[in-house]
């Protein structure tokens, strides 16, 4: 079922057990706009079935945020013009070149070109795997893109990002919402997660001048500005105590900088803070 923003803006929830991130419908006089396309053939048509129940625009644009599986992998069933920036069009290159037969999904687990969820999603939902490949954008573009669907106009640009450093946002400033994919969010390197300390500041500075009220992440749904303040906070004070490879050392100086203890989000960004300074430890080794 489709949450309904405005009279313009749909989105689709996330789905976390499924890995299945938010979907976002934008509405113009003459067109409309998905942002992503879902992590399988069948999320996208399952979006695609909620749409038809709507009285909009046809889809003709479907923008890819970035180059991780459960944000590209539906894009072949909108039968739209498919958007993306010029560094996500290049991390999705092996992409087009896969085969989905479940021999070959093994061997790209096998040597971590995917994660074991992303070949069982594919296997579950994704019919007709022996023809199946990807379709490539139509539209690539560097740093901005404007999109006019009609009296609606999206904004798409490339940002800093704490998750990747292909990060597009869609913001719709007469609606004051901002689609911000996953790129607030954390990211894993040799299976470790961790937050890459020196693009929060930057990222943040990126995403507070969009004069947003709505802000909808790719697995948290949606944020007003108060949730999202507390968040940026709440990040900005771990990062702050976190100066050296030791977890016990970065709560120390939490407690005493902030004059209590660290909310269970907050011990989860002191951790990932850590593990960046351990990851950035061994490249300098």
């Amino acid at each position: 079922m489709l949450n309904q923003l405005s009279e313009s803006i749909y989105y689709l929830s996330n789905q976390n057990d499924k890995e299945r991130p938010t979907l976002g419908l934008v509405c113009g006089d003459k067109y409309s706009l998905v942002v992503d396309a879902g992590n399988s053939v069948q999320h996208a048509r399952d979006f695609l079935h909620e749409i038809e129940k709507l009285n909009v625009p046809p889809v003709k644009y479907v923008v890819i945020t970035h180059a991780h599986w459960d944000h590209f992998l539906g894009m072949n069933e909108y039968g739209a013009t498919i958007i993306m920036n010029s560094l996500t069009s290049q991390k999705m290159n092996d992409w087009w070149n896969y085969s989905y037969d479940d021999r070959s999904l093994q061997e790209y687990v096998d040597s971590k070109k995917m994660n074991t969820l992303c070949m069982e999603t594919i296997q579950h939902e994704i019919p007709d795997r022996d023809t199946f490949q990807l379709s490539h954008p139509d539209i690539i573009f560097e740093k901005s893109l404007h999109v006019d669907l009609g009296n609606k106009v999206c904004v798409l640009e490339t940002i800093r990002s704490t998750h990747t450093d292909d990060s597009t946002i869609v913001y719709i400033p007469d609606e004051k919402v901002i689609f911000l994919g996953d790129s607030a969010y954390n990211t894993t390197t040799n299976s470790l997660y961790h937050i890459k300390q020196d693009k929060l500041l930057p990222m943040i500075e990126d995403i507070q001048q969009y004069d947003a009220v709505h802000f909808l992440l790719g697995h948290e749904s949606i944020c007003d500005v108060e949730e999202m303040d507390t968040y940026w906070r709440e990040l900005v004070s771990a990062n702050n105590a976190v100066k050296s490879t030791s977890l016990e050392e970065a709560i120390e100086r939490f407690e005493a900088a902030n004059d209590r203890i660290a909310n269970d989000n907050e011990l989860f960004f002191l951790q990932g803070f850590v593990n960046d300074q351990l990851l950035q430890s061994k490249v300098t080794e």
